[in-house]
């Protein structure tokens, strides 16, 4: 709708994962290069974690993009199902005919291919994302493909990705043998100050226009403050930025603007259950989608 008017190829803060637009923070390039070298030393287990809208999703498209087409990966996106169907799925996305309900007759026929495969020289790879999802059963179901191996060598690597709460699951002393084979671990944290605002311009470079619209060093403080730092928030926020100046034929946007939109974006109940400002400002950021422990300390500042 305001492609045009701010001179953009496409527009700059849409959510979806495109990997076009992944920014590399000091976190987001840590994890990069802490999952290439997982990958070539074959580690076995990677763990990559993560908040919600921290970009989990745009890294791992990112870093599948950037494969050796002589891989064979399998990718998982669904974790709500049961042994049988993850195995299933597991299959099919290597191009396996997945038919079968008999999880003995699922994993044989994986081992088959993965042997076909290490004996052609190559290891394959499977991304479980949403992985905070899978009950600690179907966990140790993954656990349980780590012991495909040969003599001297693991036959599949395995790439768990999921919110904070998965590294809680895996801590569980019933999921130990789990937590012992994970050797690459990384977590993606939220954008501090200065990496919010090199996001923004990247976005906006990307999109064919970094001097589309002006900011104030106001505004950046207040979507700072109302997105924790969170990209997705940022998105959210900066794309109603652009859609208010275009709608009010502006090239700027200020503090006022950002409040009136991080404001809109919630019930307006949210404020009525408590008194000081503090406490609404701490109740509007949680409302928003901030976790609790980053918007008590964004509340206070």
């Amino acid at each position: 709708m305001y492609e045009s008017y701010f001179k953009f190829r496409i527009k700059p803060f849409e959510l979806v994962p495109n990997p076009d637009f992944l920014f590399l923070s000091k976190s987001h390039q840590k994890a990069i290069t802490y999952l290439t070298y997982g990958l070539k030393d074959r580690a076995g287990f990677m763990l990559l974690t993560g908040e919600v809208g921290a970009g989990k999703t745009t890294l791992i498209r990112y870093f599948i993009r950037n494969l050796d087409n002589n891989i064979p990966l399998s990718k998982v996106f669904n974790t709500t199902v049961n042994a049988v169907q993850l195995l299933s799925m597991i299959n099919e996305d290597f191009g396996l005919d997945s038919g079968s309900r008999d999880k003995v007759k699922l994993v044989k026929q994986l081992y088959d291919f993965l042997i076909e495969e290490y004996s052609r020289g190559r290891q394959a790879l499977l991304i479980i994302d949403e992985a905070q999802n899978l009950t600690p059963e179907l966990l140790e179901e993954v656990r349980m493909l780590s012991n495909l191996e040969t003599d001297d060598s693991k036959l599949l690597q395995i790439l768990l990705v999921g919110q904070p709460e998965l590294g809680k699951t895996l801590s569980a002393p019933h999921l130990r043998q789990l937590r012992q084979r994970i050797s690459i671990v990384c977590h993606l944290n939220t954008l501090n100050r200065q990496e919010m605002i090199d996001y923004i311009f990247h976005r906006l470079t990307v999109a064919g226009n970094k001097d589309a619209i002006k900011f104030t060093e106001q505004a950046f403080d207040a979507i700072f403050a109302y997105s924790g730092g969170i990209p997705r928030l940022v998105n959210i926020i900066c794309n109603m930025l652009l859609l208010t100046a275009f709608t009010e034929g502006q090239t700027e946007a200020n503090h006022e603007m950002v409040k009136e939109i991080a404001e809109g974006l919630v019930p307006p109940s949210y404020h009525q259950a408590v008194d000081s400002a503090v406490e609404r400002k701490k109740a509007l950021l949680t409302a928003l989608g901030v976790p609790v422990n980053i918007a008590e300390r964004a509340a206070d500042s």
